[in-house]
């Protein structure tokens, strides 16, 4: 297996919080990836976990959990969770969070619910319109790009929550207060949320 300590050590020379490094610390990688690619679960690069869908690259997760500005008692949606792994990481970094992740695929879905903890609430569903029945969200993830502008999303977060999305090649920060404050940074690749959301 590739040494996890070489992915802990690149995202350290990153910069990335000591939160953020001890989460990745904590959560096994291994456990959210087929058998087949457990030896390659700390490369900094995706891996494929199902169908048409894939576990992200840790630097990109790192990335997109920085912009999150995750903190104690968060309401959290991540869209798209896939294996779970990125919930496991958010699980990691805060206490008392209520975490809700939206995955379509049922293999996935299996598969998360027997590795995450039981509070982590997974439902099996299309995650492009987000999750109402549990809004508003202190903060929401998306794990996969849309081809728009997800403004519907920002719809279910309360004042001042925090919305992460790919969208194209961008990972755009949208900051919900008065008026909406967005950031966008190019250079990104994600697997399309249609070819994850239609089965």
């Amino acid at each position: 297996m590739m040494e996890k300590k070489l992915l802990i050590e690149l995202l350290k020379n990153k910069g990335f919080s000591k939160k953020i490094v001890q989460a990745f610390q904590k959560v096994k990688r291994e456990d959210f990836v087929k058998p087949e690619y457990q030896q390659y679960a700390y490369l900094d690069g995706p891996l494929p976990i199902a169908d048409k869908a894939t576990i992200s690259q840790p630097q990109t997760i790192a990335f997109m959990l920085d912009l999150l500005e995750i903190k104690d008692g968060n309401n959290i949606l991540e869209i798209g969770s896939g294996s779970g792994y990125v919930l496991a990481l958010i699980n990691a970094m805060a206490k008392k969070l209520t975490l809700y992740g939206v995955e379509i695929n049922p293999e996935l879905v299996e598969r998360s619910r027997k590795t995450l903890p039981k509070k982590i609430k997974i439902i099996q569903q299309s995650g492009e319109e987000g999750y109402p029945e549990k809004a508003p969200y202190d903060r929401i993830l998306v794990s996969a790009a849309f081809a728009e502008k997800p403004v519907h999303l920002i719809a279910q977060l309360k004042k001042g929550g925090i919305l992460v999305s790919p969208v194209g090649n961008y990972i755009y920060k949208w900051v919900k207060n008065d008026e909406i404050i967005e950031e966008a940074y190019y250079g990104f690749t994600f697997v399309p949320i249609q070819q994850v959301t239609n089965e």
